[in-house]
C-alpha cells in the first residue's frame, strides 16, 4: 500500500505551514534522509527529510501551498514494486489523528504588479519563495540570472541580488491599481507564516501580559575601552583574521547572563499553574531577517567567555538569516535581549516574549555630561537600557535588582573576566 507523506511539525508551536518548494518531482526515487521539500513554518523555512523510501508516486500540495495543517497529506509514496495504478481509489485523507485539510493556494500576482514578475513579455522562471522574498525586498526578480535547474530563480539567487550593490539602489515599482474610481498606488505582498505567528503572539502578550518598564544609564566608558583592548589583542587565525571580535552586545548578554545567574528569581516565566524558575542561563538574542524577528538562543551563557559568546552569536545570527536554524536553536531561552543601538535608537521599551517574564531594550551610547564621585563634570559614553516585565512573576523591587545587576556588570566590566 503506498505511503502518505504528511505535514511535519517542524516547531513545537507550528499548527500549519507553507510549502514553499518541492525539491523533488513525481516520478523520482526517494530514499530515508533525501530532502524532498522546503516548508515554511512559523519560525524560518525548513528542509523536509524523507523517513521512508521509494517511489515519490503523487503530489498533492503543489508548490505555494499556503496554510497546510501539520499532519495533512500533502504527497503519496510509492513502495517498491508498485506502480501509479496503486494509487486509483487511495484515500489521500489524512490518519485519524488529524482531520482532512484544503490547502490555500497562494494567490498569483495581481496584474498590477506585472514588472516585477514578468521578463521580456515571458513569465520569469522563479520558485514561489523566490518570488515572496523579491516582493518583500523589492529586488526585481526579472534582473536576477537563476542558478537552479533550467535557469530557475532560487532563494540564493534573490538573497545574494539584495546583498550586492545594484541590489541597494533597486525599489519596488508601485503600478496604480483601480479601486472603484480611485487610483491606488500599492500590491498586496502576502504575509509569511513567521510574521502572521509574529503578530499574533505580540498582540496576545500586549493584551494579557502586565506589562511594566524600568530604565537605567549606564556608563559604557570602561567598556568601550575593554572592548577595543580585547579585539586589538585578538590573536590572528590561519587565514590572518582575529579569532573573534567582540561586540557591545555581546558584552550585554554576559552581563545579562551573569545578573541572572546572581538574581535567579529574575531567571523565569508565568504559567497559570506556578512560577517556572530555570535552572540554566538561556538567553533569546532579537536578530532581524527578511521575514520578519527571530530569537535564536545562546545556552549556558554565564558558563561562557565573551570570545565564545561573540563567536557563537555570529553563527547564529548568519543561519538566521539564512533560514537555517533548527528548533533547538530558537525554541526556548528565559529571558531575551533587543539591541536597536546600531541604528542610533537611544531608548525604546521592548515586548515582552512569552512565556519568558522579561526581555532588556538596549539604546545607542552617546556622550553626556557626566558627575563623577568627587563632583566633577566629565563627557563620558553613556548608554540607556529599559527592561519590559510580566509583572506577575516579577516585581518592581526584583525588575530594579536585576536591572541594578547588569548595570554593575556593564559599567566594571573587568568583573565578566573573572
Amino acid at each position: 500500500m503506498p505511503i502518505k507523506i504528511t505535514m511535519p511539525s517542524l516547531s513545537p508551536t507550528m499548527e500549519e505551514g507553507n510549502l514553499a518548494k518541492w525539491l523533488k518531482k513525481e516520478g523520482d526515487k526517494i530514499s530515508m534522509g533525501d530532502i524532498i521539500a522546503e516548508v515554511e513554518t512559523d519560525k524560518a523555512t525548513m528542509e523536509v527529510e524523507a523517513t521512508d523510501e521509494g517511489i515519490l508516486g503523487k503530489i498533492i500540495m503543489p508548490d505555494g501551498s499556503q496554510g497546510v495543517k501539520v499532519n495533512a497529506v500533502i504527497a503519496i509514496l510509492l513502495k517498491k514494486g508498485e506502480d501509479k495504478s496503486a494509487l486509483e481509489g487511495f484515500d489521500v485523507s489524512a490518519n485519524s489523528s488529524a482531520a482532512p485539510t484544503e490547502a490555500k493556494k497562494v494567490e498569483e500576482p495581481a496584474k498590477t504588479t506585472a514588472p516585477i514578475a514578468e521578463k521580456l513579455g515571458e513569465r520569469v522562471i522563479a520558485s514561489p519563495l523566490a518570488k515572496r522574498i523579491a516582493q518583500n525586498e523589492g529586488v526585481d526578480i526579472s534582473s536576477i540570472t537563476g542558478t537552479g535547474p533550467h535557469g530557475r530563480v532560487v532563494k540564493g539567487d534573490v538573497l545574494n541580488a539584495k546583498s550586492s550593490p545594484a541590489a541597494a539602489c533597486q525599489k519596488t515599482t508601485f503600478v496604480p491599481a483601480v479601486v472603484g474610481r480611485n487610483s491606488v498606488e500599492s500590491i498586496k505582498v502576502p504575509h509569511t507564516m513567521m510574521r502572521k505567528v509574529i503578530a499574533k503572539r505580540l498582540l496576545e502578550s500586549k493584551t494579557t501580559v502586565p506589562h511594566f518598564y524600568l530604565t537605567v544609564d549606564c556608563n559604557a566608558d570602561m567598556l568601550l575601552s575593554m572592548r577595543e583592548q580585547i579585539n586589538n589583542a585578538a590573536p590572528k587565525g590561519a587565514d590572518g583574521k582575529p579569532e573573534y571580535k567582540i561586540s557591545v552586545n555581546d558584552f550585554v548578554i554576559k552581563a545579562s547572563a551573569m545578573a541572572l545567574k546572581k538574581v535567579p528569581a529574575a531567571n523565569a516565566s508565568w504559567s497559570d499553574e506556578a512560577a517556572i524558575l530555570y535552572n540554566n542561563v538561556d538567553i533569546s538574542v532579537a536578530v532581524s531577517t527578511n521575514t520578519g524577528l527571530i530569537t535564536p538562543i545562546v545556552k549556558n551563557a554565564d558558563q561562557k567567555s565573551l570570545a565564545e559568546i561573540s563567536n557563537e552569536m555570529k553563527v547564529l545570527a548568519k543561519k538566521a538569516r539564512d533560514n537555517k536554524l533548527t528548533p533547538a536553536e530558537f525554541v526556548g531561552g528565559g529571558f531575551s535581549i533587543s539591541n536597536l543601538g546600531m541604528y542610533g535608537i537611544k531608548t525604546f521599551q521592548a515586548i515582552v516574549n512569552p512565556p519568558q517574564g522579561a526581555i532588556l531594550a538596549v539604546g545607542a551610547s552617546e556622550k553626556k555630561p557626566v558627575v563623577d564621585a568627587n563632583g566633577n563634570i566629565k563627557v563620558s559614553e553613556v548608554m540607556s537600557l529599559t527592561i519590559s516585565c510580566d509583572h506577575r512573576i516579577i516585581d518592581g523591587s526584583l525588575a530594579a535588582i536585576f536591572l541594578g545587576e547588569i548595570k554593575t556588570n556593564l559599567e566594571k566590566p573587568f568583573m565578566m573576566m573573572v
